[in-house]
């Protein structure tokens, strides 16, 4: 992908972090090279493959970005008269995937895979990201809570809970969620398989690019409290290999390793991948993809934290997307995943909408 024109508009925000002033952007598949460079980016990868990489001109570092305070406005505009939210698979459809997916389990095909639906919402005029994101923090604040708005090009609010890649000198870390209920008592044996099975899978994806040995799961099972619901959520970490490390395409072996996510596609991953392609009628887009910032020191030195992109909106060509989904294994009912898809969009959709969150 060519460079952009020098000096367009856009910003990006994370906690303690504001961007401004976009100067280009790569596809950081076909230049991983480019993702070397010093500065500030933002990563924005698409859960079926496009992963491109924004910079950033300046930034400024601190507790409060400026710009970031301040009274939240309308979240997102009036939507199209009559307009309300429409889901690519509806109850009906939702729960016949995972039937058809429970059949690939029983047939041996895949151990556990994450079968999802996109909501969607016509809004002709393209809303106020910081707004949405500002309401979204008050509401619903987050560990890796962030958007970007490039006009005309980008426009994406996370509220991530997930860490999907933190990289900080030869340190690389992976906090998967697997297992989710309103209250810690509602998690079930079923949610701990789910949660061990892509820990382990995460496991696997790090030890392509980490030294043999270095890769330990640190946490397993933490349960973490978020508005409105609990997850388990295991810490895997390692030491990346220094031929890795220092290679100028780290960023395309680390994607070759690691994409898509393991928690939001399945295992093993490449049959779940196949799966997802039969079983959901809609592309997923940045949702379950992967959102955060990369910073390149003029040493070389890299630090990033990118996020597993759940609790996503994007908006795009006059309609706002959501998406929301949930691990399927042999011992999932299919009313009762139903049930954790509407437990994850209601109150994100409903604060969007200015509906409330409780």
């Amino acid at each position: 992908m060519p460079d952009q024109p020098r000096e367009s508009p856009g910003s990006a925000w994370f906690a303690g972090l504001e961007l401004s002033n976009v100067t280009q952007v790569i596809d950081v598949r076909a230049q991983p090279e480019r993702l070397r460079e010093p500065g500030w980016w933002v990563v924005v990868g698409e859960f079926e493959g496009p992963v491109r990489a924004w910079r950033f001109a300046q930034a400024v570092v601190g507790d409060e970005p400026d710009g970031a305070a301040g009274p939240a406005g309308p979240a997102v505009p009036a939507p199209a008269a009559g307009a309300s939210w429409r889901s690519s698979l509806d109850q009906e459809g939702y729960e016949s995937a995972v039937g058809a997916a429970r059949e690939q389990i029983r047939e041996g095909e895949v151990y556990q895979v994450n079968v999802c639906r996109v909501m969607s919402l016509d809004v002709p005029d393209e809303p106020d990201a910081r707004s949405l994101a500002r309401v979204l923090e008050a509401g619903n604040p987050a560990p890796f809570a962030g958007g970007i708005h490039v006009p005309g090009r980008e426009w994406v609010v996370c509220a991530s809970p997930e860490l999907f890649l933190r990289i900080d000198g030869d340190t690389i870390t992976s906090a998967p969620i697997k297992g989710t209920a309103r209250r810690p008592h509602g998690l079930g044996a079923k949610d701990r398989a789910e949660n061990v099975m892509i820990t382990d899978l995460v496991r696997n994806d790090l030890q392509h690019v980490c030294i043999a040995g270095t890769v330990e799961v640190i946490s397993l099972l933490d349960v973490e409290q978020h508005p409105g619901l609990v997850h388990l959520v295991s810490t895997v970490q390692g030491t990346l290999d220094p031929d890795v490390a220092g290679a100028d395409d780290l960023w395309a072996r680390l994607l070759d390793a690691t994409y898509p996510p393991g928690s939001v596609s399945g295992a093993p991953k490449s049959s779940a991948l196949r799966i997802i392609d039969d079983l959901e009628p809609v592309a997923r887009g940045p949702y379950c993809g992967t959102f955060g910032w990369v910073h390149v020191a003029d040493d070389g030195t890299v630090r990033a934290e990118l996020a597993v992109a759940i609790r996503t909106f994007w908006w795009r060509d006059g309609v706002l997307h959501f998406g929301t989904g949930a691990g399927i294994t042999w011992g999932s009912d299919p009313a009762q995943e139903w049930a954790e898809t509407e437990l994850k969009a209601a109150r994100l959709v409903a604060l969007a909408t200015g509906a409330g969150g409780d």
